[in-house]
């Protein structure tokens, strides 16, 4: 309640938002967007959430991937309209990279690498929960890099199309920023 934002930081949380919310509502795969705010909640910004219109058992490869794309549309909408971009995608470029890390590493959902675990079920920065150090890499170097490759060729493919949506759709981008700036909330 008593932290108070500058306008040109509001703008950039509305764009940041508006990114999601535009990216998910033009993607086949993602839940629909329920409540956008940009009052700030924890250390995030703003929030876009999205919620499942019925349980599912699992996610597809394509939820994945749309989810992806969802995640990164608050940076790559600050890079369209703002012409620069924040650490206030930190938490979105760290989800998105968990998620892709997972499609390949423990999902097999890499045509590459193949339906294979690698590594182990447990992420190694669970060593502070009474892991071991050796519960980590079970692959080569050679598998690491193209691990990375996958990863990378996921995200950068996600954040294309998420750029391809909103420069499709700027109007729209526009429009759901403008009222977050009005009301706050969506």
């Amino acid at each position: 309640k008593t932290k108070v934002r500058r306008e040109k930081d509001n703008k950039l949380v509305a764009y940041h938002e508006a990114g999601h919310a535009v990216s998910s509502y033009y993607c086949e795969n993602t839940d629909p967007v329920k409540h956008i705010t940009i009052i700030p909640a924890g250390s995030a910004g703003g929030v876009t959430l999205s919620v499942p219109t019925e349980d599912k058992l699992g996610r597809s490869r394509n939820e994945m991937l749309d989810d992806i794309v969802m995640t990164l549309g608050g940076r790559v909408a600050e890079a369209i309209v703002l012409d620069d971009i924040s650490t206030g995608a930190s938490s979105d470029i760290q989800h998105a990279t968990r998620v892709a890390r997972n499609m390949v590493t423990r999902y097999g959902m890499s045509d590459i690498l193949g339906p294979i675990l690698y590594g182990n079920e447990h992420s190694s920065s669970e060593v502070f929960l009474g892991r071991d150090f050796s519960s980590g890499q079970n692959y080569s170097v050679k598998t690491a890099a193209q691990i990375d490759d996958e990863i990378r060729a996921i995200i950068s493919a996600a954040y294309d199309k998420c750029k391809s949506i909103l420069e499709e759709h700027i109007d729209k981008l526009h429009l759901v920023a403008g009222y977050l700036l009005k009301t706050e909330f969506m």
